[in-house]
């Protein structure tokens, strides 16, 4: 589930939709939780479908570490790709802001993080944009993208989170923040390390 304070707008012809906050949202606050309306498919069910269903989760849905792929039910599915992304999860199964996102922001997410199958181009137009979204892009930029969450995952306990009901690992999430237990690495998402 995405944050309350989001909306979905056109970005443009070549992107199509995105998030934006509709008010600022700290660094440090929840912005999107997977929960028990998002779909689960197995790569079978996958192969089963028509085309048009294929074609529809390729383009919305992102691979978990057990391999299946996930659909979100509401706007997440429209959050878009930057080399800088502004929001990133830890090893749990909720994003957060990294820094700051300002009212009238896009919220985005690096694809990187979500094990795609295969290579695309990227069109984030970020200073710091590598070119292309990578199949190993988590075991080369993985280090980087843990240390930008740890340096924000405290502040979660400080803000106030209106996703935080739906988010299943309360318990050690407020260990982790609260420096009595190890962060959980994004690897933790990662399908090829299982």
């Amino acid at each position: 589930m995405i944050h309350p304070d989001t909306e979905l707008r056109h970005v443009n012809d070549h992107i199509g939709y995105g998030v934006f906050a509709t008010r600022p949202i700290p660094r440090g606050t929840i912005t999107w939780v997977r929960d028990d309306l998002d779909q689960t498919f197995t790569t079978q069910q996958i192969s089963a479908m028509d085309q048009v269903y294929r074609d529809v989760l390729a383009k919305y849905s992102y691979q978990d570490a057990s391999g299946k792929m996930i659909l979100c039910w509401d706007h997440s599915r429209f959050i878009n790709h930057s080399c800088e992304a502004n929001c990133l999860s830890a090893g749990y199964d909720f994003e957060f802001a990294i820094r700051g996102i300002a009212g009238g922001e896009e919220l985005t997410d690096d694809y990187g993080t979500l094990n795609p199958n295969e290579p695309f181009p990227c069109a984030c137009s970020s200073p710091r944009c590598r070119g292309e979204v990578l199949p190993d892009d988590m075991e080369r930029l993985s280090v980087m993208w843990d240390a930008l969450v740890r340096d924000a995952f405290p502040l979660i306990l400080r803000n106030p989170q209106p996703l935080w009901p739906l988010v299943k690992e309360k318990v050690e999430i407020e260990r982790v923040a609260r420096e009595l237990d190890q962060l959980r690495s994004i690897r933790h998402h990662y399908a090829r390390d299982r």
